[in-house]
């Protein structure tokens, strides 16, 4: 007999960030497997950075808020600096 379990479709797969003005850390609420891991990465190292709670596909966590930030998005004249910066200093990507 199998059991009926709910799997949260794509659409439901959300990442939610929390920022209260009155508040010292953000709540970031995720279904994405890469950001959870990299949130329990550095919660090891930084206190100040928590898990509130978490279950089998998504997990909140407590950020300080100067860990969220949004960026202009990478140009390819940059990519292409950065590259060839990288190049220069003889540092390679990571393999996976």
């Amino acid at each position: 007999m199998s059991e009926n379990v709910y799997r949260p479709l794509l659409q439901e797969q959300e990442t939610i960030i929390r920022f209260s003005e009155a508040e010292p850390c953000a709540s970031v609420y995720t279904h994405n497997r890469k950001l959870m891991e990299k949130l329990l990465d550095m919660s090891r190292e930084h206190p100040q950075i928590r898990l509130i709670a978490q279950d089998q596909y998504s997990a909140c966590f407590s950020v300080p808020k100067s860990c969220i930030s949004v960026r202009k998005p990478y140009s390819d004249e940059r990519r292409a600096r950065d590259s060839e910066r990288a190049k220069a200093a003889g540092i390679s990507p990571p393999r996976i």
